[in-house]
């Protein structure tokens, strides 16, 4: 730091010694420093009051020609910062607002460009005051930050759900799926499951899944205000809970709770879980066969964050909850939660292929069905349908568009009557690519096999391989499809 005494035009400390070593008039100390005689009074008073405070005045005089000269700036105005020149400033900012909105983030003005737009306009003002006012501004229109109570929690009171959006290779395809996420706020225990839609199916299913895991019911439930949980808003504070919330707590015996608006502080522990364990289990891997393989995965990587140590307890999530277990209530039987719908089987125009239209979606059932209504169970990841309080069908649930899902099983006896309708069916375009091949390699290259005769043994072959001649051949052509083919049931 430069001290005043070197300054060429001298400071306090050349008044002060002038004054009192030297023993000059104020005028003389005037006219050899070229300032002010007020200036010259001042200081000499600010030292005279400082000195006589002090014990002894060679300390007083060491003291006050080392202190750092203070300046009081809290009202001094900014003269180069004329409201022509902020109105510049807010134009150029509220450019930059604009696009934003349009999405060109990577084309804002930074504070450099705005100093030399104004200078380009004639402006002259400095680069620091240009700064400091766009920082004034910005913290103008922030929030002040909020103060929070850190809450103290009883073991088995309170459990947190939320939502969470993945993106996951199933099958070769990539896709968003639903992440439902449970933390209890005691032990900090969680539990995530993956669904393909974030629907009331997905909801009430993810909550069977976790009560029956658990064998036990926490006391209280918090949730945001999510569509699956929240049917309307009543008021201001009020808000009325879905069906399938009425449905879980008259069942399982918990209450609920909602979070205000756009505070997700209220449900911490469940929205630091969220990233915490997508961020955990799916980050490395994220190709999966199908849905029930990625389940698998995630339930072993949460299990793992589970058995690790925490640490403010010195204790795994796994110990508290069975320090929890105590304190809850036994989970009840398991709840049955499904759809249900009625469709006549192959509508209007598609009544020759033997399918029930689904959400846009074609699901087969057996041909003697057609111009039939069944009735359908709708599950999450899978539709059952029923003919007479009879299951007839059971099929993956699509969540695709237009697509066709058949089994083979349900066109037997059109294949009987119509023994060249196979070689270009839609069946085999449904079933995956190793399994079409293998079946073409059985009938035509290894067993020489008949499509006719494949058809008309097949019933037999799924029961038993020597019934009756080629039943043999043809249930090991079968066999190999169905081991290729998941979806495939024989």
């Amino acid at each position: 730091m430069i001290s005043m005494y070197t300054k060429p035009r001298g400071g306090p400390q050349e008044i002060i010694l002038q004054f009192y070593r030297e023993g000059k008039s104020q005028r003389s100390i005037c006219k050899t420093l070229g300032i002010s005689r007020k200036t010259v009074q001042k200081y000499i008073s600010d030292y005279a009051t400082s000195s006589s405070t002090a014990s002894q005045e060679t300390a007083s005089l060491n003291e006050y020609l080392t202190k750092t000269p203070a300046y009081n700036a809290e009202n001094r105005g900014k003269r180069r910062l004329t409201n022509e020149i902020q109105q510049a400033i807010d134009n150029l900012l509220l450019l930059n607002e604009d696009n934003k909105q349009q999405g060109l983030v990577k084309q804002l003005l930074k504070k450099c460009d705005i100093f030399d737009q104004l200078q380009s306009q004639g402006f002259s003002i400095g680069y620091t005051s240009v700064c400091n006012y766009i920082k004034d501004k910005k913290q103008a229109a922030t929030k002040p930050k909020e103060a929070y109570i850190r809450q103290l929690y009883a073991p088995g009171s309170v459990c947190e759900f939320d939502w969470a959006e993945v993106k996951l290779r199933i099958n070769g395809e990539l896709c968003r799926y639903q992440l439902a996420v449970f933390t209890s706020a005691y032990s900090n225990y969680r539990y995530a499951r993956l669904f393909s839609r974030q629907d009331t199916l997905s909801f009430m299913e993810a909550h069977i899944a976790f009560f029956d895991l658990l064998g036990y019911v926490y006391q209280e439930l918090v949730y945001d205000n999510m569509r699956v949980a929240v049917a309307r808003f009543v008021g201001k504070h009020e808000k009325q809970p879905t069906d399938a919330l009425l449905q879980l707590r008259g069942h399982y015996g918990f209450t609920h709770r909602f979070c205000n608006v756009r505070r997700g502080n209220e449900k911490g522990h469940v929205e630091r879980s969220v990233e915490y364990v997508r961020r955990k289990s799916l980050s490395l891997k994220s190709t999966f066969d199908d849905l029930d393989q990625a389940n698998a995965w995630l339930y072993g990587r949460v299990d793992q964050l589970n058995s690790s140590m925490q640490q403010l307890s010195g204790k795994t999530a796994i110990e508290l909850l069975d320090e929890e277990k105590c304190f809850l209530r036994p989970s009840p039987l398991k709840l049955t939660c499904a759809e249900q719908a009625q469709l006549r089987a192959a509508a209007a125009a598609v009544d020759k292929y033997s399918a029930v239209s689904y959400r846009t979606n074609r699901y087969s059932v057996p041909d003697h069905l057609v111009g039939e209504f069944v009735d359908v169970r709708i599950m999450s990841q899978e539709l059952f349908f029923y003919h007479k309080n009879t299951k007839i069908a059971t099929h993956f649930r699509s969540y695709g568009k237009h697509d066709w899902l058949v089994s083979i099983d349900h066109y037997l006896d059109t294949f009987r009557k119509k023994p060249g309708a196979p070689s270009r069916g839609l069946w085999q375009a449904a079933l995956p690519w190793p399994a079409a091949v293998i079946l073409k390699a059985f009938m035509k290259n290894i067993f020489k096999i008949s499509q006719k005769t494949l058809f008309i043994y097949y019933p037999f072959a799924k029961k038993t391989r020597c019934l009756m001649p080629y039943s043999k051949k043809v249930s090991s052509a079968w066999f190999a499809v169905a081991f290729a083919s998941r979806r495939l049931k024989s």
